[in-house]
């Protein structure tokens, strides 16, 4: 083909994937790729940069520059690799399209040699395939590293507060600065005496806020108190593993303290979902005639009109203490 009558997009992909690691960066690419295109005397109309992963569908450059070729703005694309412009079959399908329309007419990889015929589409398909193979076999290596270091019992990610992970052994170990603090917030808050709010200042006094120098939140505080990662054991894939990790504090302490929790719930989940509702499936609603339901709230039970009666669009019955209504129930007429 005639590179004088090609207009080609000069496209240079980068992610923080770790397929990628390998890959050159933008700027080493776009230095390969214009020399490339200045030795194959290669009309370059548009230099296009995205720094995303290419393992799902949407990427917004990418998706563009199909468009411009769709309406004609060129009808090339210059690029470093074939996995450069796509790693998943959809991307991949749309540029064997463009190809078998005619609407692309040319691709140049300094890397990889591409003619449009039937063999050069045929090879660029497995290219894409590769590339997404690749891709899957990385996911699944590294998801099958993961449950292996799972049953060593090491931890499989970034340390939570009062840990640091150890990059030359992969594992996590104490962070001496801030084991002490994580060891006072549940010894205080296994007392009784202190509420979530009261750790948040704690924690503020002892310099530890976000990053944007406010005090930590109750989830923050809540989720530390909550994670078994600090007795030993550490939670993965909705299981909890005994870890080989340094606790910082017992698992009797934990223990107490989410017992604190449980007391101060507004609602015990054992108690929510055995406790027997007497009067439920018996009452209807006078009023519009619908079915009444019930739940517990700060250890009571109430009923109420579950409103959603065909007859009457609205009803103004408000909700009812068990203990009440069975002193109505119960009155004599």
């Amino acid at each position: 083909m005639n590179n004088t009558n090609t207009n080609f997009f000069l496209y240079a992909r980068k992610s923080t994937d770790v397929e990628d690691k390998q890959v050159l960066s933008i700027d080493a690419q776009l230095n390969e790729l214009r020399g490339f295109a200045q030795r194959e005397a290669l009309n370059v109309a548009s230099e296009l940069i995205e720094k995303q992963s290419a393992k799902i569908p949407g990427r917004p450059v990418f998706s563009a520059m199909l468009e411009r070729i769709e309406a004609g703005e060129a009808n090339g694309i210059l690029s470093w690799h074939p996995d450069r412009l796509a790693r998943n079959s959809i991307d991949g399908g749309r540029i064997i399209y463009l190809l078998d329309t005619d609407k692309l007419r040319s691709l140049k990889f300094p890397t990889f040699r591409f003619e449009s015929d039937p063999q050069g589409k045929f090879m660029l398909s497995i290219m894409f395939g590769q590339s997404k193979y690749y891709v899957d076999s990385l996911s699944e290596n590294t998801k099958r590293g993961l449950r292996e270091k799972v049953r060593r019992g090491e931890y499989p990610g970034m340390a939570p507060f009062g840990y640091i992970n150890d990059y030359r052994t992969k594992k996590i170990i104490v962070d001496r600065e801030r084991a002490p603090l994580v060891k006072q917030a549940f010894e205080r808050y296994a007392t009784g005496t202190v509420i979530l709010d009261d750790l948040r200042n704690y924690f503020a006094e002892n310099g530890v806020r976000t990053s944007k120098g406010k005090m930590v939140g109750r989830t923050f505080v809540s989720d530390l108190l909550s994670n078994p990662i600090h007795y030993g054991h550490f939670r993965y894939a909705g299981e909890v593993y005994e870890g080989k990790h340094e606790p910082i504090i017992s698992k009797e302490l934990f223990d107490c303290v989410q017992a604190v929790f449980n007391r101060r719930w507004r609602y015990s989940p054992a108690e929510r979902e055995n406790r027997p509702k007497a009067f439920l499936g018996l009452l209807h609603c006078a009023e519009c005639g619908g079915a009444i339901t019930a739940e517990i709230q700060k250890g009571h039970t109430y009923y109420r009109c579950t409103k959603k009666s065909r007859a009457k669009a609205e009803c103004h019955q408000p909700y009812i203490r068990e203990e009440a209504l069975n002193d109505e129930i119960t009155r004599p007429c």
